[in-house]
């Protein structure tokens, strides 16, 4: 009876050995990994730490990827050297994670081993090849060893996952091919996402025209599911001075649904004007000064059904840009503006005029007669002008006759019946 407790005690003493001894190489394989994962490789002491998180777990890849990246960062051609043979260790190892595999391709190249760099980066591709980050590493590689076929090959599998990778792509692509087009829609794959994200990067750097063309093969089903895109591309097209395209952005996206080319939108006041950031092509109505009241009117109009009253009330300012319209125009071509106004009691020595603007250089180019002291009922006016010869817009906006500072203006205008012809 008493050797078959003993038996037993035994073998309850063996199999808490065995847990202790488990727990204990568990614990210390979990402290050095966590270890090596929370020491930055350029931590003045990192090789200090990883020696020791190698120590307490030596089976893990961690430990000896943060010795490898450390020695790697020492930028000798002996710490070069050192580093290929640890990212060696690191992948045998951890053989089935593709981040390991990249960085031995890494040191490879950086040891002018290219061969191998790119045996060890297509062994990344292989092993996630749904993944964006391998594909980007050995096309980045291609490129760098001017294999440009084969690197725009990869870089292209990059960009129907990722946008981030999708416009780096992009713009390496506009960079290395000298702003070509087609060969940055090459690397496009055709979806109405990439081709959304190619008119916003086309929109980005000006290229106005290929950012319309490519927008424009999305299906009208599509357009909807990337407004938020278009207006981007619309509001960035109109700062960066392309009316035109703008303007198709603005249309098609209902920022402004009315706009047209070669027109005054909203030329009767019969819509509604809104706050100046609602607009691209409509009226801007800029109401910051007390002493100006800028507000619709049903009461008074030439025709339809309102007009727009502007009321001073002793404005003293030099300038005065307070109704402001852009519209996109042919260059060169010329114009013919005409409109109604109407006064009362209207008095200064600096009396209110209609300006047309050069848009790229904010000059005037045209402006109508000082409108009618006093009062007086509708009037029509004419402003010819000539659209710039290299830009594709113009402001009309409501300024002053220039009578040096502190001089009051008081009374009241009207406006209505905008048109815009082209001679």
């Amino acid at each position: 009876m008493d050797s078959k407790n003993a038996k037993g005690r035994l073998v309850v003493l063996a199999v808490v050995l065995c847990a202790i001894v488990f727990a204990w190489f568990s614990v210390r394989w979990q402290l050095g990994n966590m270890l090596a994962a929370l020491t930055p490789p350029n931590q003045p002491n990192a090789a200090e730490l990883g020696r020791l998180a190698r120590n307490l777990a030596p089976s893990d890849a961690l430990p000896m990827w943060l010795l490898a990246t450390q020695e790697k960062e020492n930028f000798s051609p002996e710490s070069v050297e050192n580093s290929v043979g640890m990212f060696e260790d690191v992948v045998r190892l951890g053989p089935n994670d593709f981040r390991y595999w990249i960085e031995l391709g890494r040191a490879y190249e950086q040891a002018e081993q290219p061969e191998k760099a790119e045996r060890a980066l297509a062994r990344a591709v292989e092993l996630a090849p749904n993944y964006t980050f391998p594909h980007w590493q050995f096309g980045n590689f291609y490129l760098r060893q001017n294999r440009s076929d084969e690197a725009f090959a990869e870089l292209r599998k990059t960009t129907e996952r990722s946008i981030v990778y999708r416009e780096q792509v992009f713009s390496l692509a506009w960079d290395y091919f000298d702003k070509d087009p087609q060969k940055v829609e090459a690397l496009a794959v055709d979806t109405p996402d990439v081709k959304s994200t190619l008119a916003l990067f086309y929109a980005a750097r000006g290229s106005a025209d290929n950012a319309l063309r490519i927008w424009n093969t999305l299906t009208e089903d599509q357009k909807p599911n990337y407004l938020d895109t278009a207006k981007r591309i619309a509001r960035g097209l109109f700062e960066k001075q392309r009316y035109r395209e703008s303007l198709e952005f603005a249309r098609q996206t209902g920022i402004d649904r009315d706009a047209q080319f070669e027109s005054v939108t909203n030329g009767g006041f019969e819509t509604f004007v809104g706050a100046p950031d609602d607009t691209l092509f409509g009226w801007r109505v800029f109401r910051t000064d007390p002493k100006i009241d800028v507000l619709p009117d049903s009461n008074v109009k030439s025709e339809g059904s309102r007009s727009l009253r502007i009321a001073f009330k002793g404005y003293t300012k030099v300038d005065l840009h307070n109704v402001v319209q852009s519209v996109a125009v042919q260059p060169g071509a010329r114009y013919r503006l005409t409109f109604m106004v109407r006064t009362d009691n209207l008095r200064s020595g600096g009396p209110p005029v209609l300006q047309i603007i050069s848009g790229i250089e904010n000059k005037g180019i045209a402006s109508s007669d000082p409108f009618e002291a006093g009062s007086a009922d509708w009037k029509q006016m004419t402003v010819d002008f000539t659209a710039p010869s290299d830009f594709d817009g113009v402001l009309i906006r409501t300024g002053r006759v220039a009578c040096g500072e502190d001089c009051p203006i008081s009374g009241t205008i009207w406006y209505d019946d905008f048109r815009l012809t082209k001679l």
